[in-house]
């Protein structure tokens, strides 16, 4: 199986840019994932294809503003500020350590020290950034030097890690984390449950449908491009989650009774498959997963998926189509291109059940 073989085109301006003012007024389109039959809508009409004791899974982790620019500290002698540099946050190791994507990589060594925002009365700055080992893929754990409480001074410094596709300026925080959003660590967002409001959510629980959260916190398998063109090749980057006995209940309930599970998001439906055994069964706990589902894969859990428009040869797309058929995904895909629907991060749904 080829990378290639998940390729599509898609024209530059079908690349939502800034989200609707309205999360729910996003477009939907259905996609039967048996017949590749391909129904219209708009997402604030999704319970008309959900019904009483469906399952919805979701994933209530939250993005922090794990995006830092500074600049590197001169080595002695050197007069002025360094150069320009940029620490995106993927995975907390300790309280003061952490799994980091750094750009100009090849400048920051082993020992090198960035600093952030202004020096304070004592010549200090609020926070600096120690690089201390290169991990494997290139990644960097850093050692971050600072007074006080590190959230709050994230929140100070930090900006949203918006995909690097998305060019405009983020206006609201608020927007780039889902109205459920709970749990801070995640380095992106997951982007299908951008489109539900507090409302929306309200009306499917009267009527009849049930919410379980998940958590798993998205990291570098986010950004990763797959390279190989062997996808089997590929190997994703660990990321954190956490299935509560409650949720793992529910889950378990509705599958003993027939009833469906439905994932918002890859990252829900890469939670649920992690966590269950090979009988289907979901197991309450935490840890980490790197687990990679493309075509061939027998899904355990997932009945259902809503999830957006993904980058074309992406881990992403390989999932849907795992879930739908390759090509079920790459005609819808084409025909939401004809149909001018908005791609990616901030674009507009799909549902496939």
């Amino acid at each position: 199986m080829k990378t290639s073989d998940f390729r599509y085109d898609l024209p530059e301006e079908l690349i939502a840019q800034d989200p609707l003012e309205n999360r729910s007024a996003s477009r939907l389109m259905k996609l039967d994932k048996k017949s590749g039959e391909i129904a219209h809508d708009h997402f604030h009409n999704i319970g008309n294809y959900l019904r009483a004791g469906d399952v919805l899974v979701i994933n209530d982790t939250k993005v922090i503003p794990a995006r830092l620019l500074g600049r590197k500290e001169n080595q002695p002698g050197n007069e002025g500020e360094g150069a320009k540099v940029e620490i995106l946050l993927l995975k907390r190791i300790t309280e003061h350590e952490w799994e980091t994507l750094v750009k100009p990589g090849k400048k920051l060594r082993v020992g090198t020290f960035v600093n952030f925002g202004r020096k304070d009365e004592r010549g200090k700055y609020p926070l600096t950034a120690e690089i201390v080992d290169v991990l494997e893929g290139g990644s960097r754990r850093v050692h971050f030097h600072y007074d006080g409480v590190f959230e709050t001074i994230l929140s100070e410094l930090g900006e949203m890690p918006l995909p690097p596709y998305i060019h405009n300026r983020l206006k609201d925080r608020d927007r780039y984390n889902t109205v459920y959003a709970r749990f801070e660590g995640s380095a992106a967002a997951p982007t299908a449950g951008l489109h539900f409001t507090e409302e929306l959510l309200k009306e499917l629980e009267a009527k009849g449908v049930e919410i379980v959260r998940v958590t798993l916190h998205v990291g570098l398998g986010t950004f990763r491009p797959v390279k190989a063109e062997d996808v089997t090749q590929h190997h994703m980057h660990e990321e954190s989650y956490v299935v509560t006995p409650e949720a793992a209940a529910s889950i378990n309930r509705a599958k003993a009774e027939g009833r469906r599970v439905i994932c918002v998001g890859t990252t829900s439906c890469r939670t649920v498959e992690s966590a269950a055994d090979e009988s289907g069964t979901v197991h309450a706990g935490s840890g980490d997963t790197s687990i990679f589902i493309y075509p061939g894969y027998e899904f355990k859990v997932m009945d259902g998926l809503i999830t957006n428009f993904h980058l074309p040869e992406s881990t992403l797309i390989m999932l849907v189509s795992a879930f739908a058929g390759k090509d079920h995904v790459l005609h819808a895909y084409r025909e939401a291109v004809e149909e001018r629907y908005r791609f990616f991060s901030f674009g507009d749904a799909m549902l496939v059940i």
